[in-house]
């Protein structure tokens, strides 16, 4: 994977830096700052395309299109876009890149056993991220560019960066506050879209005891940086 996050560095460094500029004025409008996320999560999920397998099996996509439309729609912000795509994977998994751009591997869809509801809520989820500005913040922290750098160090900083911690950061970089947060969302953008947030706590109630069985099983690797299951449970009953 090194070589594949050492391109997205390489092709996204500067549109980085000018999204983090508009990030952080204070005169930006809420339009360009939106445009800038766009910017960066078009040429990172343009890289992700080339370099992974995706999934073509129609089933997959249809669903994805379909459950992903309806949470779209419910979406209060007009301008947000979100993009939903499967790709091939051993392991359980899925991220948001900022605008929009979420991808899912088929073996998560598989572990939701193609139900709609824990999918809904597993889809909510990273766009929750999106939203709430997480999946920006982390690339512009992660990054570790300075405001001060000249754009060559820039690319240069990004480049080490994303050749360092590939799908990884991807997978675990939030704090667990966020995942407590975009759960929360998570649970009232579903609910919103006519899907049965119980069927979260359903899927997170199964994966706790797979988790007791085997805490080698290979979703264990997607939700191990998330709170323990207990406290999302707790966390969307209260919200």
């Amino acid at each position: 994977m090194s070589g594949l996050f050492y391109n997205l560095g390489k092709k996204a460094g500067p549109k980085v830096r000018k999204a983090k500029w508009i990030w952080h004025s204070i005169t930006a409008g809420q339009a360009d700052t939106i445009k800038a996320e766009h910017e960066v999560g078009k040429d990172l999920a343009c890289e992700i395309r080339d370099r992974s397998e995706l999934d073509t099996e129609p089933q997959a996509g249809q669903l994805l299109s379909e459950v992903g439309s309806h949470l779209t729609a419910r979406v209060a912000n007009k301008l947000r876009r979100f993009s939903f795509e499967v790709i091939k994977g051993s392991e359980p998994n899925a991220f948001a890149l900022p605008g929009g751009f979420i991808f899912v591997t088929r073996s998560l869809l598989e572990l939701c056993e193609w139900n709609q509801d824990q999918i809904a809520f597993i889809l909510a989820h990273e766009m929750a991220h999106v939203i709430r500005g997480h999946a920006m913040d982390r690339i512009i922290a992660g990054s570790a560019i300075a405001a001060s750098a000249k754009a060559a160090s820039i690319r240069g900083l990004l480049n080490t960066w994303l050749g360092k911690v590939g799908f990884k950061f991807l997978e675990s970089a939030y704090s667990q506050d966020m995942e407590l947060e975009a759960d929360t969302l998570a649970a009232r953008l579903a609910t919103a879209a006519g899907y049965d947030t119980g069927a979260a706590k359903q899927l997170f109630s199964r994966l706790k005891k797979l988790n007791r069985s085997d805490n080698q099983s290979s979703f264990w690797n997607y939700f191990s940086s998330h709170p323990t299951f207990n406290i999302r449970i707790n966390n969307i009953d209260r919200n």
